[in-house]
Order: structure tokens, then C-alpha cells, then sequence
């Protein structure tokens, strides 16, 4: 894990997002709400996990209830971070009714995303543990869920890569490609960097490896190497730069990888291919006159 704790962007930053998901889903109206439920009537809902997971989200679950203009009252029972077992409930819901039930799929399908993200992100780390190599994520997010989906990383105990082009300098191959070699790419960007940004490079041999460090890198992308090769370029090249591995990562082998002495596995999985975790939002029986409990929103 980074061991910063995780700190959810402003609101300024994803809240048009959730206006946007209640748009799409509310329109102008619950169609079916209206015809069942009496106007203001009031109750009771709980937020609770269907599998085991990292709680993400919730601050941005309450907003969608927030947004809704109406009065709801909206309880965490645990904070991001936590650890959740199957029946553990998440969040207690309160208010009117009709309210309620508009904003379930939309703060549910935030949940989902971002729980499953943190869910799938501790997986990776927990297979790391004790090897000193960090778990780093990508840019490979959802177009306008970056900062949500770093945030989830994030909180399942990953390291954020940078954030855009614009807070860091990645030299991928079709930069050195453009630029006349690993050397030639790497002077270019040191003579002309920022300051404060460190350069990296991606590196496809022993020897590029090498020519990349002469040429002034402080960090090193091996991608699509062997566990062999990263073993052997981690001992060529000891502590001249930092070291990050990327590509073809996957939990069956990421241990290993960690292994070979890099200090940094980049993982596009984390937010690519993280499976949505299971959530439902049950109405209170207690609360709820005659009704029986259902399962979440389709």
C-alpha cells in the first residue's frame, strides 16, 4: 500500500457526473413510483454488500440523494476503506419514499463501480505484500470517472500513476519511435522538461535499459518483460533509477513479478477490467407498510 490514506477529489470535480447519472435515469420523472406511492410518504432503506469488499463511494452515493432536491437523510454505517462482509450494511437511507427509490440505481451503480475498483485493486496488493513493490494504476479509466476511478484505486491501497499528460512525463514507444531512439528521446525531454517532473521511458531490452539511464531517466517502464528479464535488467541497473513493470499483469502471476526486484507494477486491469461488486439497497420492512423485501433496482 502507498500508506497515504486515500482523499476523495472535491465534489466540484465528479459532481456533474452525478447530475448527469440522474438525468439519464430520472429524466423528468419516476414513472413507476408515482403510481404506488403516496406523495410524502416517508421511510426507511439500508445500503448493504452482497459479497465481501472494499467499501468505495459513499460520500458520492449521498450526493445522488442530495441532488434529488428532497429530504433524505443519508447515514454511513462505516467510512471508505472498510472492510464489508455479505448482509454488512453500508449506508442507512431515510425520508421520502419516492425520493428514496429515484436515486437507488443511480448511488447504487456508483457504489457498484467504485466498490468493485477498490475490491479488485487489494487483490493485487494483498498478493504483493511483504515484497516491497507497489501496485500502480493507469490511465486505462472510464472517459470522465479519472479522478473516481484513482480515488478507488487509491483506496484499495494502490499508488496513483499521474493523472493526465499534463503532471508527468512518460516516454512510450512511438515517442522514442518519433524521436530517433531511447537516447535521443530521453536528452530531448531532460533538456526540455519542467522542473519537478521527472522523466520516464519505456525500455524493451537490457541494452535500451542502459542507453536510457546514460542518457539522464529517472524511471525506467519495462513492459511485456519476462519475470527472467526483469530480474536481470533490476540487477544491471540497482539503484540508477526506478524501476516500473506494466503489461500482461494479471493475480496468477503479479507475486512473482514483484519479485524480481522492480519497485513499481502499473496494472490497467485495476480499472479496465474491475469486476462491479454486488450491492443492493433493501427497503425497511419495519418501515415499510406490507411490503416484502426485494432485491436492488434493474
Amino acid at each position: 500500500m502507498s500508506g497515504v490514506p486515500a482523499t476523495l477529489p472535491a465534489a466540484r470535480a465528479w459532481l456533474p457526473l452525478v447530475r448527469l447519472a440522474i438525468e439519464e435515469d430520472v429524466g423528468p420523472g419516476d414513472a413507476t413510483s408515482v403510481l404506488v406511492v403516496e406523495p410524502g410518504r416517508r421511510g426507511a432503506a439500508r445500503i448493504e454488500a452482497r459479497q465481501h469488499l472494499v467499501v468505495c463511494g459513499l460520500p458520492v452515493a449521498e450526493a445522488v440523494f442530495r441532488e434529488l432536491g428532497a429530504e433524505v437523510a443519508f447515514r454511513p454505517r462505516c467510512g471508505d476503506g472498510a472492510l464489508a462482509s455479505p448482509g454488512d450494511t453500508l449506508a442507512e437511507v431515510s425520508g421520502d419514499l419516492r425520493a428514496i427509490l429515484a436515486g437507488e440505481r443511480t448511488a447504487l451503480n456508483f457504489l457498484q463501480r467504485l466498490c468493485g475498483v477498490a475490491t479488485f485493486t487489494r487483490r493485487f496488493v494483498d498478493a504483493v505484500e511483504g515484497t516491497g513493490a507497489h501496485v500502480v494504476d493507469t490511465r486505462k479509466t472510464l472517459p470522465g470517472w479519472r479522478l473516481l476511478d484513482k480515488y478507488a484505486t487509491a483506496v484499495g491501497g494502490a499508488t496513483n500513476h499521474r493523472m493526465g499528460l499534463f503532471d508527468g512525463i512518460l516516454l512510450k514507444d512511438n515517442h522514442v519511435a518519433l524521436a530517433g531512439g531511447v537516447a535521443a528521446a530521453v536528452k530531448a525531454a531532460r533538456e526540455r522538461a519542467p522542473a519537478g517532473l521527472r522523466v520516464q521511458v519505456e525500455v524493451e531490452s537490457e541494452a535500451d535499459a542502459l542507453a536510457a539511464l546514460d542518457a539522464g531517466a529517472d524511471f525506467l517502464l519495462l513492459d511485456n518483460r519476462t519475470p527472467a528479464e526483469l530480474a536481470r535488467i533490476a540487477a544491471r541497473v540497482g539503484s540508477r533509477a526506478l524501476l516500473e513493470a506494466s503489461g500482461g499483469v494479471h493475480l496468477g502471476n503479479v507475486r512473482e513479478i514483484a519479485g524480481t526486484g522492480v519497485q513499481r507494477i502499473s496494472i490497467g486491469a485495476l480499472t479496465h477490467s474491475a469486476p462491479a461488486a454486488d450491492l443492493a439497497m433493501e427497503i425497511e420492512p419495519a418501515r415499510e407498510r406490507g411490503s416484502s423485501r426485494g432485491g436492488a433496482a434493474r
